[in-house]
């Protein structure tokens, strides 16, 4: 077991001292003290807001190709330490070693990529109507972007953000999860020596939500902020949308989901069991890509809620160092939220199989349990088979080890349960047949859609989001990404001596009065 950690704000290159502290703790094991963290306050973020502001135009000025090549030493300094890092992660939130390992494997794959996108942030030239006169657009920097972000991936998603908004000229506040400041301050470390980034480039704050609401909004106010990226709730994504919206500007949200996954009649059915087990319950359910709602057709129901109870059962559970399917909750107050959507689970609902309800413990048993389920917080994957279009599990995310199913006839019927719960951030379908998989693609209003694949997963280079519930359209990862992080700027540049009034101006042809189209 490691020393605790002892960490703060780092606003300007300087850490933050003083404040109230708290504790983050091993889920898997509550005696293992992580850190200990000094909390920061409104003024901290404000603080860090006007340290990236005074930062922010000689980061700009640095050449792209530079910035690119900072971030290729990044990801570099990343891959070294890649194990350390995972097994960080792994200790800090629970998540298993191997999951944890890939999610480093995240940060330098963005790292690859955006090294490229230094030399490609181009611009168009455009033909002129007008003679003696040139166009051009270019892309640049928003400015100073604050980003605050969950801890179910506390290292991956934030390179989402970090990265792209580095590479193309922005300095930047950090907010991370409360629940995985160990992590962030790794993260932190690594970019800021890794990058060799000066000063006010990348600020860390650890603070709590409503301090961060209040900061955020009077950087707002004083002009300090050109960008907000927000990984979280629906419930509080609409909240910094609309303080977003009411300062003029566009927030970049990606926000839960209520992801299903289609079963048509001719899937192979051990490979959808096999992605419904992955995608319901890796990282016990706590992805916001995370499988919400198994739709299987009539014909397979049966046969296939037997398959995934099985598989369900059989499954390992607990020491995410060990191997384990998953391991505990992020943190206890999951635990305790994951305890209220069970008690959406009504009367009509099977719970099936015999794998018990909430958590795990040595009144509530799971068998072939990996450690020991009392030195964590540990909960018990759950299928309810026969939700309905009004339930609430059908609805709303549920954030844990907990998916429902129900059934459908036709797919234009699964189509319409797919698009009910107004999120829209993944989807699956498994089938053999090219004609529902893309009638299903046209038709579900998810950002992201799989055949034959899990809800969750994602690669550095496709992008990444949802609609409705799950965000307001924008989108991380690959080239996409860099409208979140740049505004165009056009030129028009008239050389023609004289003044050329566009639209008043324009040559026009003379038209043959004898030309007949035949």
């Amino acid at each position: 077991m490691s020393s605790p950690l002892n960490i703060s704000s780092v606003v300007g290159g300087v850490a933050v001292t003083g404040g109230a502290t708290i504790e983050s703790r091993n889920p898997a094991d509550d005696s293992d003290l992580v850190a200990t963290v000094t909390m920061g306050d409104a003024g901290t973020l404000v603080d860090a807001a006007r340290s990236a502001h005074r930062a922010q135009q000689a980061w700009a000025d640095v050449p792209a190709p530079v910035r690119g090549r900072a971030i290729a030493h990044i990801g570099r300094v990343v891959e070294a330490n890649a194990e350390s890092l995972a097994r960080l992660v792994t200790r800090e939130i629970g998540k298993p070693y191997p999951e944890a390992l890939g999610e480093v494997r995240e940060i330098i794959d963005t790292c690859d990529f955006f090294l490229g996108e230094g030399r490609r942030l181009y611009g168009q030239t455009v033909p002129s109507e007008m003679p003696d006169k040139q166009l051009f657009t270019f892309r640049e920097p928003v400015g100073v972007v604050t980003v605050i972000t969950a801890g179910n991936f506390p290292v991956a998603v934030p390179s989402w953000y970090l990265v792209p908004a580095l590479l193309a000229g922005n300095t930047i506040v950090w907010k991370p999860a409360d629940y995985s400041p160990a992590c962030a301050q790794a993260m932190f470390d690594l970019f800021t020596q890794g990058g060799g980034l000066p000063d006010g480039v990348l600020n860390l704050v650890h603070a709590d939500g409503p301090a961060t609401y209040d900061g955020l909004e009077r950087s707002l106010d004083e002009g300090l902020i050109n960008k907000i990226g927000f990984t979280g709730s629906t419930e509080v994504g609409s909240q910094i949308g609309a303080l977003a919206g009411k300062h003029l500007q566009s927030a970049c949200l990606e926000l839960g989901g209520k992801n299903p996954m289609v079963v048509a009649p001719s899937a192979d059915l051990d490979l959808a069991v096999e992605g419904a087990l992955f995608s319901g319950f890796g990282t016990a359910g706590q992805r916001c890509t995370s499988l919400g709602t198994v739709i299987v057709h009539d014909s397979l129901h049966d046969e296939f809620v037997r398959r995934f109870t099985a598989a369900t059962e059989s499954a390992a559970v607990g020491d995410p160092f060990g191997d384990v399917l998953y391991g505990p909750m992020l943190a206890p107050k999951f635990a305790e939220r994951f305890e209220i959507y069970l008690g959406w689970i009504e009367d009509h609902h099977t719970v099936t199989g015999s794998t018990g309800r909430g958590l795990i413990g040595a009144d509530n048993p799971r068998a072939g349990f990996v450690g020991d389920p009392e030195s964590g917080v540990f909960c018990h994957p759950t299928i309810v088979d026969g939700v309905r279009p009004e339930d609430k599990i059908f609805l709303h995310e549920t954030f844990g080890p907990m998916v429902g199913v129900t059934s459908y006839s036709t797919l234009d019927e699964a189509i319409a349960l797919a698009n009910r719960p107004g999120y829209g951030l993944s989807s699956s379908i498994y089938t053999s047949d090219p004609a529902d998989a893309f009638r299903f693609r046209k038709g579900v209003k998810a950002g992201m859609v799989s055949v034959n694949n899990s809800t969750s997963g994602a690669e550095a280079h496709l992008p990444f989001g949802g609609n409705g519930k799950s965000g307001n359209g924008s989108r991380q990862s690959g080239v996409w990404v860099l409208d979140q992080f740049t505004r165009w700027q056009s030129l028009n540049w008239d050389y023609s001596g004289r003044l050329q009034k566009a639209q008043m101006d324009v040559v026009e042809l003379t038209p043959n009065d004898g030309f007949r189209l035949e």
